[in-house]
């Protein structure tokens, strides 16, 4: 009875959780789904591999229905004995996204209950963290992955904690879970933040033991580690052994080129260019949208009210009232920060930043300077380039700091640490004698609120003019009203002004809430219990109505299930290319490498991922997207097909070409495309990346074929040939597909002379084997992407397969890790059983 009374708070937390998850996205309970950008995106690309599992019941581990073919281990991939997976499906039981927001709020409660929180101080900073705009809003636009990571740090840090307060049975199995869950969520940016966190707060804790002279502990503290990280690397190994392989394949690799698409130098020591690693940097001053979201206008959604100054200017300039409304959401952009685009700003809660200062200034336990230094080593790395000195300093030197972009997501740390802090300052509050309590409440009570009140003096200091604005002024003035656009960027300029003032008015006003609670409780005014209450209602309340403007429950983001799972219909230029049955790939103009629309329908060359094969992104940037520059000189209008061969089209088989017009989308035939695979000429030889790929854009793809010299990082050269090699073929020699699937095809090859034959499928050093009359032969990497085998001649059958050795080797590893981990765990409930019996 006792055990069950000492659970009793947690339950009914956790049923709270699930409660409040529910009904923040009640349409979940109407069996409508969430539709979020970036996942309507990947439906499009993963649609292929999709239809394969149903049909088969297995993994193809490829698709060619994405930038011409690449694995699909970023892609959704399932792998044999996912022990883990299985576990955080559990975890995952609520409709989708109320899931991640539950795990959201379990992960935090669990760390304030390591920190020693009570249960209901937890759970509304359990909420509070939940519900912070940032973490709501990467759900709304489909950031699945990364909110499924960020759901887990608090466990992970938590297990650490334990483990470092030499808790090592019960701290030990939580890291080993908690990094395991972490690992499978997938989305190594966010782990590599945590990471980074883990280091920082690591010299707080060897700090403390120095200090306590208990060093002695440290040998015991890295063995727990050790044995906890490894199991957890172990049970994910396939998917971190397949990520590793495919690393530098992708994007994330280093490039071989030493040009640009213009021409220009390029920065050969980093994975990504810095300008694409800082491209989203938060803005110095931006910062401050953590304690007032509008003070940079929002984000680029942001809608002004008919209240608005640019409403009221347009009615006075004569539109009507519908046609003011249309320009005022068309063009009123009140987001006038440093990033490109913004969803929502990074609003952590002015209560949360009130209770944040009472915990600088009340709490006396270290341990706040651990997480105060993480907050702030999160804050100054996510301002980028505006603060080139750290940021330059990290991607030159900090290993694979240079393989992530977007730098301003760090602050998820930021939104971790100052939340804990919050919380932490509320519990001491009202541990601490009274006499104390009132000095801590002034000090923050006038730091907090001083805060505001310079802010709302310095607004005279703030330009309120943003990078959107030109681009506006470039489309305002057409107008034959030439003064119209200024005057429309000024009444602009006055909204963004209001934002900005009400807003500071508006977390002033929480934050003498919050004051006056905490006052009248020290007055004996109120009880604890009361006090805490009041102040967690406003706390998540300010968030909810904030996120509310962000991510809402309308038509618009909550639609039926099935407008969801099938987000893309065809048009009638699809139709006609579906039409025609034989294996070939097609581009779409709009939206060109980023595609995916067209990848749920065809074999495509466009796609939707952040870990795109990178040789494939190389040959669009530097060749496929200049040639589409005349593209309109070679079509006929009346025939809707090419006049002239685009040689870097033809060789990736890109049969149709689909484009937009005013009429719709229409298909526009290659008749100049290779075809699957052909035999060529002559084998050419170059001496560099920049030639291969620069002979590649003039080439008769049709007869000859290119191959590197030099070995690549994906070398396959031992020596290196000396001469252009030339092969006789007649008119009788072919190549036929007779069998496709995503991870197997099946050629028939004949030929009166030895050949070369070049295969429009992308290399891939990994997995790929193929067979000649079923004896394996070696895969070349010719024409800067493809494959290509010497055939001897006769009559031959040709296979290809895609057997991953990773996935095996991987999946053996997960298998005995996971055993383990389940050992480790029987082992330690049976120990701590058998030490109960003996007391």
């Amino acid at each position: 009875m006792k055990q069950i009374q000492k659970f009793y708070p947690h339950l009914l937390a956790i049923l709270g959780f699930i409660l409040v998850s529910l009904l923040y996205f009640y349409p979940v309970l109407q069996g409508k789904k969430i539709y979020q950008h970036d996942i309507v995106q990947y439906t499009g690309m993963a649609k292929e591999q999709n239809d394969f599992r149903a049909e088969y019941d297995t993994e193809p581990y490829w698709t060619n229905a994405s930038f011409g073919g690449m694995p699909t281990y970023q892609s959704g991939a399932k792998y044999p004995h996912d022990y883990i997976g299985k576990l955080d499906d559990l975890l995952r039981f609520l409709p989708r996204p109320a899931d991640y927001l539950f795990l959201y709020f379990l992960g935090f409660y669990g760390l304030l209950l390591t920190l020693r929180i009570n249960p209901l101080k937890a759970f509304f900073g359990a909420l509070a963290f939940g519900l912070s705009t940032y973490l709501i809003v990467i759900i709304g636009v489909g950031h699945n992955a990364k909110a499924h990571a960020i759901a887990y740090m608090p466990l992970v840090i938590a297990g650490f904690i334990l483990v470092f307060r030499k808790k090592y049975l019960h701290g030990g199995i939580l890291t080993m879970l908690a990094v395991a869950l972490e690992i499978t969520a997938n989305h190594f940016q966010m782990t590599y933040y945590l990471f980074l966190l883990l280091i920082v707060m690591s010299f707080y804790f060897l700090y403390r033991l120095y200090q306590e002279k208990d060093l002695k502990a440290l040998p015991k503290i890295i063995a727990t580690f050790l044995i906890a990280v490894t199991l957890a690397v172990g049970a994910n190994a396939t998917s971190l052994m397949a990520t590793k392989e495919y690393a530098d394949f992708s994007i994330r690799g280093k490039s071989e080129l030493t040009t640009n698409p213009d021409g220009s130098k390029k920065e050969a020591n980093i994975s990504m260019d810095r300008e694409y690693i800082t491209e989203y940097s938060y803005g110095v001053s931006e910062s401050l949208n953590l304690i007032a979201p509008r003070l940079f206008g929002g984000g680029n959604g942001q809608k002004l009210s008919e209240d608005s100054h640019v409403y009221n200017f347009m009615l006075e300039y004569g539109a009507q009232p519908e046609e003011a409304k249309e320009i005022t959401e068309s063009y009123g952009i009140t987001y006038w920060g440093d990033q490109p685009q913004v969803a929502a700003p990074a609003y952590i809660g002015a209560i949360v930043f009130f209770l944040f200062v009472l915990a600088l200034y009340h709490d006396k336990r270290k341990i706040k300077y651990a997480f105060l230094a993480g907050a702030i080593f999160s804050l100054l790395l996510s301002w980028g380039k505006n603060f080139s000195l750290l940021t330059d300093f990290f991607i030159d030197y900090v290993p694979a700091y240079d393989k992530f972009r977007a730098v301003s997501s760090i602050q998820v740390i930021l939104e971790l640490c100052i939340p804990v802090l919050a919380i932490m300052g509320l519990q001491s509050f009202f541990t601490t004698d009274k006499e104390k309590q009132w000095p801590s409440l002034w000090k923050t009570a006038a730091t907090s609120l001083g805060l505001i009140v310079v802010l709302f003096l310095a607004k005279g200091m703030f330009s309120f003019v943003g990078d959107i604005d030109s681009q506006l002024a470039q489309a305002l003035q057409s107008h034959p009203d030439k003064s119209f656009g200024t005057a429309f960027l000024e009444a602009l300029r006055e909204d963004r002004k209001d934002l900005y003032s009400a807003d500071l008015l508006r977390s002033g006003f929480l934050m003498l809430v919050t004051f006056g609670a905490l006052y009248l409780y020290t007055k004996n005014k109120l009880a604890q219990n009361t006090a805490v209450i009041i102040i967690g209602v406003f706390m998540v309340g300010d968030l909810f109505f904030v996120d509310k403007n962000y991510v809402s429950n309308d038509g618009k983001q909550f639609r039926s299930a099935r407008e969801v799972d099938v987000p893309f219909e065809p048009t009638a230029a699809d139709s006609l290319i579906l039409a025609d049955k034989s294996i070939f790939r097609v581009y779409e103009l709009d939206g060109g490498l980023h595609s995916p629309r067209s990848s749920y329908f065809h074999k495509s060359v466009g796609g939707y991922s952040a870990v795109r094969p990178r040789r494939f992104e190389e040959v669009y940037t530097h060749l496929i997207e200049k040639s589409m520059n005349t593209l309109g000189e070679n079509v006929d209008p009346k025939t809707l097909s090419l006049t002239k061969s685009i040689p870097v089209l033809d060789v990736f088989n890109i049969k149709y070409l689909i484009i937009g017009t005013e009429q719709g989308d229409i298909p526009v035939t290659n008749p100049f495309h290779n075809g699957n695979a052909w035999f060529v000429k002559e084998l050419k030889y170059v001496n560099s990346a920049d030639e291969e790929l620069k002979t590649l854009g003039n080439l008769d793809t049709k007869n000859v074929a290119i191959m590197n010299k030099k070995p690549d990082g994906l070398g396959i050269y031992k020596i290196a040939p000396k001469a252009n090699r030339t092969f006789t073929t007649d008119s009788t020699a072919s190549i036929k597909l007779d069998e496709y699937k995503p991870n197997y095809l099946k050629y028939t090859s004949n030929n009166n002379q030895d050949g070369f034959a070049v295969f429009s499928e992308i290399y891939y050093k990994d997995g790929w084997k193929a067979t000649i009359d079923g004896k394996e032969t070696r895969i070349y990497k010719v024409d800067y992407t493809l494959r290509g085998i010497e055939i001897p001649k006769g009559k031959h059958n040709i296979e290809f397969k895609f057997e991953p050795q990773v996935v095996k080797t991987g999946s053996t590893i997960a298998l005995f890790s996971s055993i383990g981990m389940l050992l480790v765990v029987i082992g330690v409930v049976y120990f701590e059983q058998k030490g109960k019996k003996t007391e």
